[in-house]
This record gives structure tokens, C-alpha cells and sequence, in this order.
């Protein structure tokens, strides 16, 4: 007798979704920790990045403050440009990348000049910025998809 497949997987945006998430809790910064994840059309990851220092410096010489004459907006690689940078497979064109935060302005640049896609993003929390408002009309310009992520409120819990 054929049995039936399971029923309650998680869907790919899901999955993309949880694997940028993950990312995120490798950030090592106390404010915001954000993640992404770039996609290939045929479903599979090409790379993965979190906001943190570039390779090299120290997380613990460099500052973690958000102001100051020295803070880590001087120093921190956003998790976007991380995860282009990570990868060392050819071209990004055509991919997907799903991000924890929506791209800021630079990284929208990055994002742009690298062929990806769509931009599947969960928060916006800075929509009304100067840099966010940018970013979209670069992205729109440049003809990616932005998908505001839909959260489906499934719980997952992984043991570690």
C-alpha cells in the first residue's frame, strides 16, 4: 500500500526565510542582527551573510555603539553585500535573495549590480527612511521584485 507524502513541510519561501534568519543569529551585534540567503530559480542556496565586520577585524576591538565619532556603522558589512561576497560560484544573475531587513541603499547597489532578481524581504522598519526610500526606487528602477515576505506564524524549534 503507497503511502502518502507528509503534509505539513515547510513551503521554500519558508525554508529561505528560516535559513536567513539563522544566519542572522550569527551577528554578533547587540542592536540589529540581520540575515539573507541568495537562491538559485532551481530552489537551491548559493550563499548566505549576516551584519558583522569585515574578515580580519576583531569583534572585539571594533566598536559595537551606534553613535559617536566611532561607531560600527563605520566598520559593519551588511548581511546583503556578506552573502554576494561569500559567494564564489560565477553569477548571481537571475537569483533571489531573502533578507531578514529590507536592503538599505548600498546594499541595493550591490544587489543590483550583482543580477539578482527579486528581493524577498521580512521587516521594513525603516520604510520612511531617506536611504530605504532610495534603495526602492533603485530596485524598482532596475526592474527587481520586491516580495514582502508572508508570515505563515508556523513554530519551529531546532535543538542545538
Amino acid at each position: 500500500m503507497k503511502e502518502d507524502k507528509r503534509a505539513d513541510y515547510i513551503s521554500w519561501d519558508e525554508y529561505f526565510m528560516g535559513v536567513a534568519q539563522l544566519a542572522a543569529c550569527r551577528s554578533k551585534d547587540p542592536g540589529t542582527q540581520v540575515g539573507a540567503c541568495i537562491v538559485s530559480p532551481e530552489h537551491k542556496i548559493l550563499s548566505m551573510g549576516y551584519n558583522g565586520f569585515p574578515m580580519g577585524c576583531s569583534d572585539d576591538e571594533y566598536p559595537w555603539c551606534r553613535e559617536g565619532e566611532d561607531n560600527k556603522y563605520l566598520y559593519v558589512a551588511h548581511s546583503e553585500l556578506n552573502a554576494i561576497l561569500n559567494y564564489r560560484g560565477g553569477s548571481l544573475e537571475g537569483t533571489t535573495i531573502y533578507v531578514t531587513l529590507f536592503p538599505c541603499n548600498e546594499c541595493a547597489k550591490a544587489i543590483i549590480q550583482s543580477g539578482i532578481k527579486e528581493v524577498v524581504y521580512d521587516c521594513d522598519k525603516y520604510a520612511d527612511q531617506k536611504n530605504t526610500i532610495c534603495s526602492k526606487r533603485m530596485l524598482k528602477s532596475a526592474g527587481v521584485v520586491l516580495r514582502k515576505y508572508e508570515r505563515t506564524g508556523r513554530k519551529i524549534s531546532i535543538e542545538l
